[in-house]
């Protein structure tokens, strides 16, 4: 049946061939039974869909394998930023800076439909802890650790000019700013190009299997025992090298080790998110401000018709699995929000979706406190067990390409292998290969005949949104929308099935698209309507239906329900 139906989903289209879907679940499961690599990759957030792709665009034979989904974790709870790290210089980071801003711009040129300039202001108030000189002299030392290759420099604004920027704002002891610019992107759908990249360069590349135990043999790990979540399969990966790329779950692999391991090696740090209407907000574009509850950075940040309000910082013990947003975040969020815009009024009842990640800070001379975490670098580690497994932690979004190069150069040293540079400097991610980014943005509009679906396309597939059009014309169902007010077509999920790995409702509506963050519902109306097209695709029977119904339900309300008090 799934033949068949997979068939029906080869689109028709005159211009490009058909992007490369990766090989059949079954015969990836069997490859990682079969054969033995030169490197295991055990997470499939960004640096391990990351390292995967470097290392086998360096030909070496990799397998990467995830216990849920590719971002199931932090790489889809980010702000969805890729920026330098202003906040970084207060700190003193400036090597941080420097790396992020470099990354910044060649992420802007490799995946221009991933990765795209933001315009951020940042308005400045009597007795702020960042007063208007300390601000410009930052921003001045900004572009300049980008070698002045930003988008567009920084420009200072008068009073006057903030109110023409952003009307919205309080007007009360607003002194001046300035507007300067950063990136934004979409982190699962960033994450997925790599690991899509990774398949297309020859990795074994395989979602939903967890590693149960690692294969050791006189005291090194040589593999690990893997099992597949939909049959429940257990099958042994060996592999010459493994690396420990599972960020907030680092700990949890060292334990798997047979060498008695104990201690932290990473630390949490909560990062909570709101999304609200953006009309009782009216920001224009991006805001960097202090908050006036404890004066630390926050963004309010467009993302189409909502505005993003976030993040907290605090340093957490909850299971990364469990960690949610409690009401006492979501009110410090929307106290913040409501300083800067005092006519929005916004209240518990103005958030569509609440959510929160944890960040892998690198534990090394931590000793607890809130406050620490804010402060502390984001510069990444690579570590070696006795048992010879690597580990990478720390870093962030923006330097994910930088922090999948170093392991994989860990890797090649490990197996004494000659250094091979890197392609993933110059060679675009999937999609990535548009030369007009507004000409395609307005090929689109004609070709859907909606702006808002047009733009959703090419931001999300790139290159390849032909392809998945061209399904609403082969199937006329396919064209229907996901959800009301929103762009997502079933077309999108079908696709999923076919081309981007997913096999179960989170997958698509939380991670390939957006649904789960920008409805009340999070996403579960939808469900029903992803499930019709997924059903045929996968061999889900009714039972089976339901089964995947009630586990979408479980699983939003894990990562989408607020706690009533910290955990």
């Amino acid at each position: 049946m799934r033949s068949e139906s997979a068939a029906l989903l080869q689109p028709s289209v005159s211009e490009g061939a058909v992007p490369v879907a990766p090989p059949p679940r079954a015969e990836r499961l069997h490859a990682l039974a079969a054969r033995e690599f030169d490197v295991l990759i055990i997470g499939g957030g960004v640096v391990g869909a990351g390292s995967a792709r470097d290392a086998a665009l360096r030909g070496l034979r990799v397998a990467l394998v995830e216990r849920e989904d590719f971002a199931s974790g932090t790489s889809s709870r980010s702000s969805r930023l890729i920026h330098g790290g202003l906040r970084y210089l207060e700190h003193g980071h400036l090597g941080l800076v420097f790396e992020s801003s470099i990354e910044r711009q060649r992420l802007l040129r490799l995946a221009p439909h991933l990765v795209r300039p933001l315009a951020f202001v940042w308005p400045v108030y009597a007795g702020a802890r960042v007063p208007r000189w300390k601000l410009n002299a930052g921003l001045m030392l900004y572009d300049a650790l980008a070698l002045f290759r930003n988008v567009k420099g920084y420009r200072r604004l008068n009073v006057p000019q903030l109110k023409e920027a952003e009307p919205g704002l309080r007007t009360d002891g607003l002194k001046g700013g300035a507007r300067y610019y950063d990136a934004a992107t979409d982190d699962a759908r960033l994450t997925l190009a790599n690991a899509l990249g990774a398949s297309a360069a020859g990795a074994v590349v395989v979602n939903h299997a967890s590693v149960q135990r690692l294969v050791m043999e006189d005291g090194k790990a040589r593999g690990a025992v893997v099992r597949d979540a939909v049959s429940g399969q257990e099958l042994t990966v060996r592999a010459r090298a493994i690396v420990n790329a599972t960020g907030p779950w680092s700990d949890e692999v060292r334990r798997l080790e047979s060498t008695g391991a104990s201690g932290a090696t990473v630390r949490g740090s909560k990062g909570v998110h709101l999304a609200v209407p953006r009309e009782r907000l009216g920001n224009r574009d991006a805001l960097t401000v202090l908050s006036p509850v404890d004066g630390r950075v926050m963004f309010i940040l467009p993302a189409g018709p909502f505005a993003i309000i976030g993040t907290t910082e605090t340093s957490t013990h909850a299971h990364p699995a469990e960690v949610r947003a409690s009401e006492a975040d979501v009110t410090y969020l929307l106290n913040s929000a409501n300083a800067f815009f005092p006519e929005a009024h916004l209240t518990r009842e103005d958030v569509v979706s609440a959510w929160a990640g944890i960040r892998p800070l690198v534990a090394r001379g931590y000793h607890g406190g809130d406050s620490d975490a804010g402060s502390a670098s984001r510069e990444h580690a690579i570590d070696v067990s006795p048992s010879g497994v690597l580990a990478i932690s720390g870093g962030k979004l923006t330097t994910f390409r930088v922090m999948a190069r170093d392991v994989v150069n860990a890797v090649e040293r490990h197996l004494g292998l000659a250094h091979r540079k890197p392609v993933t400097e110059f060679l675009p991610l999937p999609g990535g290969d548009i030369a007009d980014l507004d000409a395609e943005l307005e090929s689109a509009r004609q070709e859907t005949g909606d702006a808002a679906t047009a733009v959703h396309f090419v931001q999300a597939y790139g290159s390849a949104w032909r392809h998945v059009w061209a399904l609403t014309r082969a199937q006329g169902a396919l064209a229907r929308p996901l959800a009301a007010g929103l762009p997502y077509r079933c077309a999108e999920v079908a696709w999923g099935v076919s081309h981007e790995l997913v096999l179960t409702l989170s997958d698509v509506l939380t991670r390939r698209l957006k649904v789960a963050f920008e409805t009340r519902d999070q996403g579960r109306q939808a469900a029903r309507v992803a499930a019709s097209v997924m059903a045929p695709l996968l061999g889900w029977d009714a039972a089976e239906q339901e089964r995947q119904l009630a586990a979408y339900d479980a699983d939003v309300q894990r990562v989408f329900g607020v706690d009533p008090a910290e955990t």
